[in-house]
């Protein structure tokens, strides 16, 4: 079994301005989703706007934090789910289940010597 992050990506304005019965039908998919995909969800969350991000680099022996997103973009990142999984191909299979307004990043998760998780 491979683990798998799909990143959840969308516009802010497509959220705040659609209908209160268009969020409950995204809603009620994601709630599809988790029954669905069942156990193989290991983890995942929504996110706080971008507004409320903070950007860590270190450089040269230097930290600097700033606020907000690293890339400006129209879409941002707005939440995820970590799943395990067979193959990509249901990893995908399970994701047309997730609301047709996000764009999803699919990246398989690389097991790295001493790490545990």
């Amino acid at each position: 079994m491979t683990k798998y992050l799909v990143l959840i990506a969308g516009t802010a304005d497509e959220w705040n301005n659609a209908e209160p019965s268009d969020r409950e039908r995204w809603h009620q998919d994601h709630v599809t989703f988790g029954r669905e995909v069942g156990a193989a969800i290991l983890a995942g969350e929504a996110l706080d706007g971008a507004s409320t991000a903070t950007t860590v680099r270190r450089r040269t022996g230097t930290v600097e934090m700033t606020d907000g997103p690293f890339a400006e973009t129209a879409e941002q990142i707005s939440g995820f789910y970590l799943i395990e999984a067979a193959n990509l191909d249901q990893v995908v299979k399970w994701c047309t289940l997730l609301p047709e307004i996000y764009s999803l990043e699919i990246r398989p998760c690389v097991q790295i010597e001493g790490m545990d998780g």
